[in-house]
């Protein structure tokens, strides 16, 4: 049975997260390469299986005692804050500009489906992603709302190349999802330890 507060909620989390990440960084590289059509059907592809994976990895997590779970899953996000404070954006771009270059004798899509399918295997969404799956059980409705925002993001990054640089800046981002993540971390751990009192969220 989907949730739209859950489909919405993960929606809302994954895609701050992914817009100062470097996938999306990866998608905007590739835009100024090939087609936009190409680089968003190969993103896609990626991002489809990534959260695949993700969401059975997640869902495998619910078979172990839930209060495990959800003090498990808050420390993974209060791990995810941290590593969103310390991601470097420059330093992705440059990866991520190196990966593009080594897939130029490929089809278009096909160079957009390995470049970020690589750059999501471990990264900070597919984690988290996994994490919210552990922490309610609702995999469907997690997965529908991570993939539309990892989706609805490469558009931006294909679409609008060069000029979302200009308005967003990813040191800020980086911040502002970090914050994100640790508030949510937060109370995921609270609502764990001390269930009495508080009514069930999105989360």
């Amino acid at each position: 049975m989907l949730s739209i507060p859950l489909i919405a909620s993960s929606f809302g989390i994954i895609f701050l997260a992914e817009l100062p990440d470097k996938t999306a960084l990866a998608a905007l590289i590739l835009a100024t390469q090939y087609k936009a059509r190409h680089v968003i059907l190969g993103a896609w592809l990626a991002f489809l299986v990534q959260t695949l994976v993700a969401v059975a990895a997640g869902s495998l997590l619910t078979l172990l005692p839930t209060a495990l779970i959800r003090v498990a899953s808050g420390i993974g996000f209060l791990v995810f804050a941290f590593l969103a404070f310390r991601r470097n954006a420059a330093e992705d771009i440059r990866e991520e500009g190196k990966a593009a270059q080594s897939c130029t004798n490929r089809p278009a899509w096909l160079a957009s489906f390995l470049v970020i399918f690589a750059a999501e295997w471990g990264d900070l969404t597919q984690l988290a992603t996994a994490a919210l799956v552990a922490r309610n059980g609702h995999a469907l409705s997690i997965g529908i709302g991570a993939v539309l925002a990892l989706w609805a993001v490469t558009l931006l990054a294909a679409y609008t190349g060069a000029q979302l640089g200009k308005y967003l800046n990813p040191q800020l981002l980086n911040r502002v999802s970090g914050a994100v993540f640790a508030l949510i971390g937060l109370y995921i751990i609270y609502a764990a330890l001390f269930p009495q009192g508080l009514s069930p969220g999105l989360l």
